[in-house]
């Protein structure tokens, strides 16, 4: 009996699928295959293909369409004329799908993707958007899976997937987008397992957001979660990070006490905490601590015990623990080479600071641009500023990019010894060499500037820092507002304090003191009086020296009641009064009435 032409033509499919798939090519006549009866095989393919055949037939065309993409940089302008008899087949979601998985490129696969959804009549199934999501957040390629779900709004993921999705989130530092998904999640009654929450916890802590970590443990208690070792440790690195030491410490007590051990970063981030603190003794007991649950410190640890010694001014015993890890074997690094070395020159110990950059040079660390800053720092720190300029050239020649951090070193090394001229120079060099300025380079030049009594041009630079839009600090203002009262300018002083409140700048207590001795200097004691009233209520302590100068002020001006208030305030303090400021307050007094000057003298002198 011979054989139906139904079962010729699958016969015919099944012989010869690679040479129907083979793409167009330049040259190349395509043409539609015609079976038996007519028409074309495309358009009979559901009819005349059983399922195994099928699924031959969608593989083999998905190897040549991901062929073709990957090869071909404009496939969208030819893959339809390149495969034209199979165009009903590539726009079929289990085609399509198949592509999307073979591609091994979750770029071409997502680009693949929105070619074939702009083609007319084609639209996505479920299972198909499930698994290009799946594919672009396996890749981690989190900005293509953002804004595939904003592409399609009506899609669901599963919620395997989508706790993937917060994980990817987290690691790339897009907390907020991780805090929707857990939202997403929410909405369909899904409670994202303990990992997915602690990913989210350490993803907040990386960007700096401890309110969210918060927020983010709230949540996971309400849901009921207990937390394990892991979320311990992010809470103390949490409390850590807000300065809430106490609490970090209480915590990590509880939970040894419990049995269980934080990691090493949770110590080492509580141990760095009371370094900065100054509070060795928890430092100490921290380190017996690690060592007793066997959490050997390593040399993370140390390196923020050393950096908290050097930035205490306590340079001695950061070298002493420098030199014992080199004793005991640690493998130290540039990083400590480096913290080490300023730490000895900020403390002026310059010599010991070159004997250590030798000796890392020696032990193959190649000095990097924060250790050459380090140096230059010595050198401009004790006048020897050719060293410096001679460092800095150095580090350009080693391939060392200038920084502003650099720049920064050096201005303040002019300024400090008295070189105005110069730092104006280098100053004016910055944008030349494409080195932004920042506001210390600002605050640096304007402190100079108003020291020298150059305080046009010191407030010209601070009004070019407004217009850089960049934020003034406490230190921007501090130099300017001492330098117009010195000069009697009260009245612009305080202008500029009232600017500060605007930028929630916490003035520093002698901005007071200034302003105060500023107003006496203009011959407004009165208003001198109100502030320093304030200064009182807020429980600030003025300086000696305001006091007196207050006095001098009022009994000069005849106000001898609110002077001698002022004088009984200063008593209070534990101040004594000036020699020529008492000889003058006493000679005030007794033009006036002798009697009545030695009664209030004696009430102020013999008060409780």
């Amino acid at each position: 009996m011979a054989p139906s032409s139904s079962s010729l033509i699958v016969s015919f499919l099944r012989q010869n699928i690679r040479r129907l798939q083979i793409p167009y090519r330049p040259g190349r006549t395509t043409r539609n295959l015609v079976v038996e009866g007519g028409g074309d095989a495309t358009q009979q393919e559901p009819q005349i293909m059983d399922g195994k055949v099928q699924l031959q037939f969608t593989e083999q065309m998905a190897i040549e369409v991901c062929k073709t993409i990957r090869t071909r940089p404009r496939w969208e302008q030819t893959l339809l004329s390149d495969f034209p008899s199979l165009s009903h087949s590539m726009f079929n979601p289990n085609c399509v799908r198949e592509i999307i998985k073979r591609q091994n490129n979750a770029f071409l696969s997502f680009r693949f993707f929105q070619w074939v959804s702009s083609q007319p009549g084609f639209s996505p199934d479920h299972q198909l958007c499930s698994v290009l999501f799946d594919t672009l957040v396996e890749a981690k390629a989190t900005k293509a899976a953002k804004s595939f779900l904003l592409s399609f709004p009506g899609f669901q993921p599963q919620p395997s997937s989508l706790e993937s999705f917060i994980r990817c989130l987290c690691d790339d530092g897009e907390i907020y987008d991780a805090v929707d998904v857990f939202s997403r999640l929410k909405n369909v009654n899904f409670v994202p397992s303990l990992s997915v929450w602690n990913s989210a916890l350490l993803g907040s802590l990386r960007i700096g957001k401890t309110d969210l970590v918060w927020d983010l443990y709230a949540e996971m208690m309400e849901f009921g979660f207990v937390g394990d070792v892991d979320t311990v440790g992010y809470l103390i690195r949490a409390f850590c990070k807000d300065n809430k030491l106490s609490e970090a410490y209480e915590l990590l007590r509880q939970v040894i006490e419990a049995g269980h051990t934080p990691d090493n970063i949770a110590f080492t981030k509580l141990i760095s905490g009371f370094c900065k603190d100054g509070n060795y003794v928890k430092v100490s007991e921290l380190l017996h601590l690690m060592i007793a649950k066997d959490r050997l410190p390593d040399i993370f640890t140390y390196q923020e015990i050393i950096y908290g010694l050097c930035k205490n001014g306590m340079g001695n015993e950061a070298f002493r623990v420098f030199s014992d890890l080199k004793d005991r074997g640690y493998a130290l690094d540039r990083v400590m080479y480096t913290t080490v070395i300023d730490g000895l020159c900020k403390m002026g110990k310059l010599g010991e600071a070159r004997k250590l950059w030798y000796e890392m040079i020696h032990k193959g660390f190649k000095p990097n641009e924060f250790t050459y800053n380090a140096l230059m720092d010595g050198y401009c720190k004790a006048g020897n500023l050719e060293k410096a300029q001679e460092l800095r050239g150095e580090m350009s020649d080693r391939g060392y990019r200038e920084s502003t951090v650099s720049y920064n070193t050096l201005i303040a090394g002019f300024c400090l010894h008295g070189r105005t001229d110069k730092a104006h120079e280098l100053f004016e060099e910055m944008p030349n060499k494409g080195i932004n300025r920042d506001v210390v380079t600002y605050n640096t030049l304007i402190q100079c500037l108003c020291k020298e009594g150059q305080v046009v041009e010191a407030m010209n630079l601070f009004n070019e820092l407004m217009m850089m839009d960049l934020q003034p600090s406490t230190s921007s203002y501090t130099p300017l507002i001492q330098a117009l009262c010195e000069e009697g300018n009260a009245q612009e002083a305080i202008e500029l304090w009232r600017d500060m409140q605007k930028w929630s700048l916490e003035p520093l207590v002698c901005t007071h003191d200034y302003i105060i001795t500023g107003l006496c200097k203009q011959g407004n004691p009165t208003e001198g009086m109100e502030w320093l009233t304030k200064m009182l209520t807020s429980k600030l302590k003025p300086r000696k020296k305001t006091f007196n100068r207050l006095v001098d002020a009022l009994s000069s001006n005849d106000r001898f009641d609110d002077a001698l208030l002022v004088l009984d305030s200063l008593f209070g303090m534990g101040y004594t009064l000036e020699k020529p400021v008492c000889l003058s307050l006493i000679s005030q007094l007794c033009k006036e009435n002798l009697c009545q000057a030695q009664e209030d003298i004696e009430a102020v002198l013999g008060r409780d």
